[in-house]
């Protein structure tokens, strides 16, 4: 077991990705004791979003894709996001921020659940990532830069941006999720008959 953590799972993309949710409480403390101070915040979820990024190119170029990269990737990129969501909804205490930021945490669960199930029914590459996701993911990650970085006053020309770039990431978010949906309901409708049959 300790050969396989060492030989396979802690190669450099995977201690990124550690490093990434390693990265989660450091921006929250951060937001949440420097409130003069977000930018701190900001550039600490931006090294966090980087990694993302970078682990997942390096697994690529140096070969490096493991079984337990693929787990924890997702893993991490989900702590940071959501974490982020919710350390916004709270700081900004507004109808506008709550809306996408729910929108956003919704759709995580629901399509983590979906894998789930797929997983179970031995059909998980039905449900892949999309570059549709990925246009998400990148929308998502630079409002929450800016949004960070910014005190949370809906007046500031920046947090304006930084709420229409989460806006239109929360509406790529339920057009990826109709998509994965639609993909997996074969799969969703042979389950559920064969749980209604047995």
């Amino acid at each position: 077991m300790l050969d396989l953590l060492d030989a396979q799972k802690m190669n450099l993309p995977n201690v990124l990705t550690i490093a990434r949710i390693g990265l989660v409480p450091v921006f929250a403390l951060a937001y949440l004791s420097t409130e003069n101070y977000h930018w701190i915040a900001a550039l600490l979820f931006a090294a966090a979003a980087f990694t993302d990024w970078l682990d997942g190119y390096l697994a690529r170029r140096l070969d490096q894709t493991t079984l337990f990269g693929a787990f924890l990737d997702p893993v991490a990129d989900k702590l940071i996001v959501l974490t982020a969501l919710v350390l916004l909804i709270g700081g900004h205490a507004s109808l506008w921020m709550t809306i996408p930021g729910l929108v956003i945490i919704g759709r995580e669960i629901v399509i983590s659940a979906l894998r789930e199930w797929m997983a179970e029914m031995n059909r998980r590459g039905v449900v892949t990532v999309s570059w549709i996701a990925r246009v998400k993911t990148t929308l998502q990650m630079v409002a929450i830069v800016i949004l960070f970085a910014n005190a949370p006053e809906m007046g500031r020309p920046w947090v304006i941006v930084g709420l229409v770039l989460l806006y239109a990431a929360a509406v790529i978010t339920i057009w990826s999720m109709v998509i994965y949906l639609r993909a997996a309901w074969p799969t969703l409708k042979d389950g559920f008959h064969a749980s209604t049959t047995s």
